[in-house]
């Protein structure tokens, strides 16, 4: 895909010698919403982690905007333009919700503006709890800020992992919501990996299917409309 923001040429990482990506393809248009779908254990984690840096690449090629960065260290693909947010959310329990926002801050470039309001406009209640301590939200305010701490670095690139994991249904929904309006009104990309039927259907333009490492089907928006198709895709 030659106008690819993102895209992965056969991809191959693992960990301590142990495969798990097995040559992954992907190609990722600026503007898409595109969840990673499977079976758990299949490698959608791991293709995450291997995307931001937290992985290094055993072989295969990782370009954005049309940079390879797979040998770069993952706050500078950060600094790129690419924001994370981990399975279980990894907030800092014990500083407020202001300052974990401000950590966010310190991925921009030197002398870009800080704006907590990329945070607090699509999330207010941060706002409302900005001086609390952030271990004593609850997860989805926890999720709500660990997606308003990678908003603050501008990103053009959002890499979400499991974004409904231990979520009240209602919650997850607003969170999906905010989600897709964010990349209506900005522009900013989406990928995201899910297990979750109704958030996949209520956020995905398309989907790839991951079994053992490898990218085995593409989902249109008209597959993603089939609940059973989907679900299948996602036995466990």
């Amino acid at each position: 895909m030659p106008d690819a923001l993102l895209s992965t040429t056969t991809l191959r990482a693992g960990y301590g010698g142990k495969p798990v990506l097995q040559g992954v393809d992907l190609a990722i248009r600026a503007g898409e919403i595109v969840a990673v779908i499977g079976r758990n254990g299949v490698g959608k984690s791991t293709l995450m982690r291997s995307l931001i840096g937290l992985l290094p690449a055993a072989a295969g090629g990782i370009a954005f905007k049309g940079q390879a960065v797979e040998r770069l260290a993952a706050h500078k693909r950060a600094r790129l333009g690419i924001g994370y947010v981990p399975q279980g959310r990894d907030v800092f329990p014990r500083m407020s919700v202001a300052d974990n926002l401000t950590v966010g801050a310190s991925l921009l470039p030197p002398g870009t503006p800080f704006d907590i309001e990329r945070a607090y406009g699509p999330f207010p209640i941060l706002r409302e709890r900005r001086a609390q301590r952030a271990g004593t939200l609850s997860g989805g305010q926890q999720q709500q800020l660990a997606i308003g701490r990678v908003l603050v670095g501008s990103p053009s690139l959002i890499l979400l992992d499991e974004p409904s994991e231990g979520i009240q249904p209602s919650v997850v929904q607003e969170i999906g919501r905010t989600l897709v309006d964010l990349n209506r009104r900005t522009g900013v990309t989406v990928v995201f990996v899910e297990q979750n039927l109704d958030l996949i259907r209520a956020m995905a333009q398309r989907s790839y299917v991951m079994d053992k490492g490898r990218i085995v089907a593409e989902l249109t928006a008209r597959d993603l409309d089939d609940r059973d198709l989907v679900r299948r895709h996602l036995a466990v």
